[in-house]
């Protein structure tokens, strides 16, 4: 798994590409959300369209990169799952936990407003 960040508008930009196993990479991620909630970033979008197979410690991930946004008051939206990642969303509900955007543009706008 790589993952690529950037700030906009103080909103961090996560982009995640290969395969989100959470054993791996879970804790380097989680680091890096405590990074940005200590500079005072409380929204994330993070775009997993290029995220070719998760497991569940990597829905485990999610969870807790959403759990530490939203106790800070902040918010999490996903963007543009694959639809091998969209029937696992669908399959373990966490489709109605996020939200999930097709879009940066909308994404950006529904954390702004």
């Amino acid at each position: 798994m790589d993952f690529k960040q950037e700030v906009i508008d103080n909103i961090l930009n996560l982009e995640i590409s290969g395969d989100l196993i959470g054993e791996n990479n879970g804790p380097g991620l989680v680091e890096l959300i405590n990074d940005n909630i200590n500079k005072g970033i409380k929204k994330c979008i993070i775009d997993i369209s290029n995220v070719r197979y998760m497991n569940s410690s990597g829905i485990g991930v999610l969870i807790t990169i959403l759990t530490k946004l939203r106790n800070k008051e902040g918010e999490v939206v996903l963007l543009n799952p694959s639809e091998q990642v969209k029937k696992l969303l669908l399959i373990t509900k966490l489709n109605n936990i996020f939200t999930i955007y097709d879009s940066k543009e909308e994404a950006l706008k529904s954390l702004i407003d």
